[in-house]
């Protein structure tokens, strides 16, 4: 009789073909076809480093298996298959796995787990468009946000003419740099929030929009933030299955997010703001930045009524003033805080830099306790709930 093992997989509905698991991976197990990112059973030898860099918890699948999953068979998937009845076996190999078992435990420190989507959103599309068979949309225009000279971001609206390209708040499209690597292989494409509502950065027409920073050496941010109008790039996706916007009107979202990370947040507000008629729930925004002039859509931001959104800025560099993080703005509104977790249709996004997610579960433990709560059980309750969402880089 065949023993049993444990596969690591990649959940193909979550992932969103950012490639990080893979640029990690130092013994080359994690690898792409134009559809799928997957993990070679041959190669794995569960170092789990590509557990706490992954932005969706799509890594973080596994298998109880007589026969590993090949990696052809893996690149043909749409969704994971069910755990295979095994008998008795399969707790037998869980049991003699205490190996695995610790090294996922230790590699889920700081990460932010598995999410689900909210129970209304609406279903997404997903990976229309791959590697070997990507959109061609035309930029539409492309506009400075930040005055800072240290800090470009751009505002691009990219139109799909009459290509079908489905995209809900929340979810991200990948970008395809021009010209090969050291190797001569093609770029792989960089991944990036969309920016506006599933009904187009002008209600009714094919077309969304991206913020986009121009990081220095960034071979993908420096293509896009000088592309012109009437310039034409590749696009895949549309991705991401968990980091949506409810359905409900009635929810009450807490967003909290520095620079690039307001993408998603921008297209939530706009969704919501055409539909205001019909909402009765809150949004509240945490933004941080170095200075109001480093905040991109800071003007437009100051302009959506506080009836409709309360926003709490945090500048860490203003001349003059103590510095200020998202976390410090968090306890300050402790109040406000405690009620939304409180609340069974409370929801919390986080989007923005990696640095940034330790000091928000700090600040939002902080409040659970002043209310005798614990933060990791209101966590898992919302997380398990699909009212809790993190994606962080």
């Amino acid at each position: 009789m065949t023993k049993p093992l444990k596969q690591h997989l990649i959940d193909p509905e979550i992932c969103i073909r950012c490639y990080t698991c893979e640029m990690t991976c130092a013994v080359g197990a994690i690898v792409h076809d134009d559809a799928n990112v997957v993990v070679d059973a041959d190669k794995c030898n569960f170092c789990m480093d590509c557990i706490p860099v992954c932005p969706t918890g799509s890594i973080d699948e596994w298998r109880v298996v007589e026969t590993p999953y090949s990696v052809e068979d893996q690149f043909g998937w749409v969704e994971l298959p069910e755990q295979a009845e095994l008998g008795g076996q399969a707790s037998d190999a869980e049991s003699m796995d205490e190996a695995v078992a610790a090294l996922l435990a230790e590699a889920h420190k700081g990460a932010g787990g598995k999410a689900k989507a909210p129970a209304t959103a609406s279903r997404p599309s997903i990976n229309l468009y791959t590697l070997g068979r990507p959109a061609v949309a035309t930029v539409q225009g492309n506009y400075r946000l930040t005055d800072a000279d240290d800090n470009d971001v751009r505002h691009i609206i990219l139109d799909l003419g009459a290509l079908p390209f489905p995209v809900l708040e929340g979810q991200s499209i990948g970008i395809i740099p021009p010209g090969t690597d050291a190797e001569g292989k093609p770029h792989l494409p960089r991944l990036y929030s969309v920016s506006s509502p599933r009904d187009g950065e002008r209600p009714n027409f094919n077309n969304l929009s991206l913020t986009v920073k121009r990081e220095e050496g960034g071979l993908c941010s420096n293509y896009v933030c000088d592309l012109q109008k009437g310039d034409q790039v590749q696009v895949t996706g549309p991705f991401g299955t968990t980091f949506l916007l409810p359905s409900d009107p009635q929810t009450h979202l807490m967003m909290i997010c520095t620079g690039t990370g307001s993408a998603p947040f921008r297209g939530f507000t706009m969704r919501r703001q055409r539909e205001s008629a019909t909402q009765t729930g809150t949004m509240t925004l945490f933004f941080g930045a170095r200075t109001p002039e480093h905040l991109p859509y800071f003007g437009p931001l100051k302009k959506v009524p506080e009836a409709m959104l309360r926003k709490h800025f945090a500048f860490s560099r203003v001349d003059g003033q103590p510095k200020a993080y998202v976390q410090d703005k968090i306890r300050e509104n402790a109040a406000e805080v405690a009620s939304l977790l409180q609340h069974p249709k409370g929801m919390i996004y986080i989007c923005g830099k990696r640095e940034m997610e330790a000091g928000v579960e700090q600040a939002l433990s902080d409040v659970a306790r002043s209310i005798g709560l614990e933060w990791v059980d209101i966590r898992d309750a919302m997380r398990n709930d699909g009212r809790y969402h993190v994606e962080t880089y």
